[in-house]
C-alpha cells in the first residue's frame, strides 16, 4: 500500500498539527454522515480515527501494509483481501499518493470492487490557493478558495513516501477525477477543507451502470 514508511512520525509532535486535527474531524464527520454500518478504514496512520469509531463501537475494520501499527488485517490496497462488497463504507485517506500512479487505477478499482455502496478518499492537492474569508454578522460566512493563475506547475519528486500529488505537472484534477469515474465511481462531491487546503475530499458512490458492466465481463 506505502513504500517504506517511518512510523514514529506518526507520533511527533509536529505531526498531528492543528491543520490535521481539522482534517481527522472532516474523516470523521464524513463517515459519520453515512451512518456507520460496516466500514473498512484503509491506512491508519496514527490511529486517531480508528480509536474514535472503535470507542463508540462503530463496526471498523482496518487494513494497512504495515504490522507494527497493529491492523486488524495486513493487506495492500491495489489487493483487498476481501470479497465482492464486503463493506458498506471505505474510507482511505492519504494514502493513495503514496503508491505509484500507474497503480492508482488497480487501487480505485479494488476499493470499487470492495465496497457495496460508497467511498470517502483523500488526497495531497498541491495548488497554491487563496483563502478568502467573510463574516458578515447575523447574516452569513462566505469561505472561498480561489486557485492561484498562472504558476508554472512543478514537477513533482518522489520524496520516500509520495510518488506524485494532484497539482503537480502530469496530475491535473482532471486527470484524478476522470481515472476516478473510470473506476466505476460517480464522483457525489469533491473539495479541498478550507482551512487546510492540501487536503483533497472525494465522496464517491458506485455507478451501478458500470457495476453490471464489470460483473457481465467477468462472467
Amino acid at each position: 500500500m506505502r513504500p517504506q514508511v517511518n512510523i514514529d512520525q506518526y507520533y511527533l509532535d509536529s505531526y498531528d498539527s492543528k491543520e490535521r486535527f481539522i482534517s481527522y474531524w472532516n474523516q470523521i464527520n464524513e463517515i459519520r454522515k453515512f451512518k456507520h454500518g460496516s466500514i473498512l478504514e484503509i491506512g491508519i496512520g496514527n490511529g486517531f480515527v480508528r480509536n474514535y469509531f472503535r470507542e463508540r463501537k462503530v463496526n471498523l475494520t482496518t487494513l494497512d501494509i504495515d504490522e507494527k501499527l497493529d491492523p486488524d488485517i495486513i493487506g495492500k490496497v491495489t489487493d483487498l483481501p476481501f470479497k465482492d462488497g464486503s463493506f458498506d463504507l471505505i474510507a482511505c485517506f492519504e494514502v493513495l499518493e503514496h503508491i505509484p500512479y500507474e497503480k492508482f487505477t488497480k487501487a480505485l478499482c479494488e476499493i470499487f470492487r470492495t465496497t457495496r455502496n460508497n467511498a470517502v478518499i483523500s488526497i495531497p492537492d498541491s495548488r497554491s490557493v487563496y483563502r478568502i474569508y467573510i463574516h458578515i454578522p447575523f447574516v452569513t460566512i462566505i469561505r472561498k478558495l480561489i486557485p492561484l493563475p498562472g504558476i508554472k506547475k512543478p514537477v513533482h519528486i518522489f520524496d520516500g513516501e509520495h510518488y506524485w500529488e494532484i497539482g503537480k505537472r502530469g496530475y491535473p484534477l482532471s486527470r484524478i477525477k476522470k481515472d476516478i469515474k473510470g473506476s466505476g465511481f460517480k464522483i457525489v462531491r469533491t473539495y479541498s477543507l478550507f482551512e487546510h487546503p492540501y487536503h483533497r475530499f472525494f465522496i464517491l458512490k458506485k455507478d451501478l451502470d458500470k457495476q453490471n458492466h464489470q460483473y457481465d465481463q467477468r462472467t
